[in-house]
């Protein structure tokens, strides 16, 4: 792989490479993202110190939301000038892979979103851009249909719990029961607003407890599928083609 492609839009390079297997593409295609913006393989980068792991974090949602069509600024739910910004700070030389202004156009906010985002805000222990570009991020991401760790583009729901740690502590010392965190985000909005999620005052007898503290462990699709296609074909370049 080549960790720089300089002057080329990747949105364009994804729109160009097969289609014939969305999840594979996708996957390589995440790699290969990570890989621009690091020069680290996404698997084994290392996350030792606070600045290590932010610059993963970073990268890991930038490189998920890459592979997967549209303006990477939509996919991570960050301004234009926000994700430049984010771009210029953390991966200048990736400024012209990634960066793509969009056409002057307004948007309606998304309530859900919004919600989500207010709520992380509310509840920041860092100083700085970093932890409000996290909290858009996050909001917009908290919206897809996997794990939040996964949608992230995160290797394991302990990088999550790490993140939310260290940038939304108040937040995250208050899931005492280790809930799903999703489900806790909506639940303390719930709450917030006087309203009662729950249909049982006692969590160990509610129908839905799998959902709320199910086991979000294991490895991600995008990690499994990687994984996979190296196994069947270790010649496959950078979007599947030998």
């Amino acid at each position: 792989m080549n960790a720089a492609i300089p002057h080329a839009q990747f949105s364009d390079l994804m729109a160009a490479a097969p289609s014939d297997n969305g999840e594979a593409l996708r996957a390589a295609g995440a790699a290969t993202a990570y890989l621009i913006l690091t020069g680290d393989d996404a698997t084994t980068a290392s996350i030792e110190n606070d600045r290590a792991f932010d610059r993963h974090v970073f990268a890991s949602l930038i490189a998920i939301a890459a592979c997967e069509g549209g303006a990477v600024a939509d996919q991570v739910g960050l301004a234009d000038d926000d994700l430049a910004g984010l771009l210029v700070r953390w991966f200048p030389q990736a400024l012209d892979v990634f960066e793509r202004r969009r056409p002057n156009a307004i948007v309606p906010e998304d309530d859900e979103i919004a919600m989500v985002r207010d709520l992380l805000l509310g509840h920041r222990s860092t100083d700085g851009e970093d932890g409000r570009w996290l909290a858009f991020m996050i909001a917009r991401r908290a919206v897809e249909p996997n794990h939040l760790w996964e949608d992230l583009g995160l290797r394991d729901r302990s990088e999550l719990s790490r993140l939310l740690s260290r940038h939304f502590a108040p937040l995250a010392t208050a899931n005492t029961k280790n809930m799903r965190w999703k489900r806790f985000f909506y639940r303390m909005l719930c709450e917030s607003d006087g309203f009662v999620m729950c249909s049982t005052p006692v969590c160990t007898n509610c129908r839905d407890f799998d959902l709320c503290f199910g086991d979000e462990s294991g490895e991600s699709h995008l990690a499994n599928t990687r994984r996979s296609l190296a196994l069947k074909e270790p010649a496959l370049g950078m979007f599947g083609a030998p």
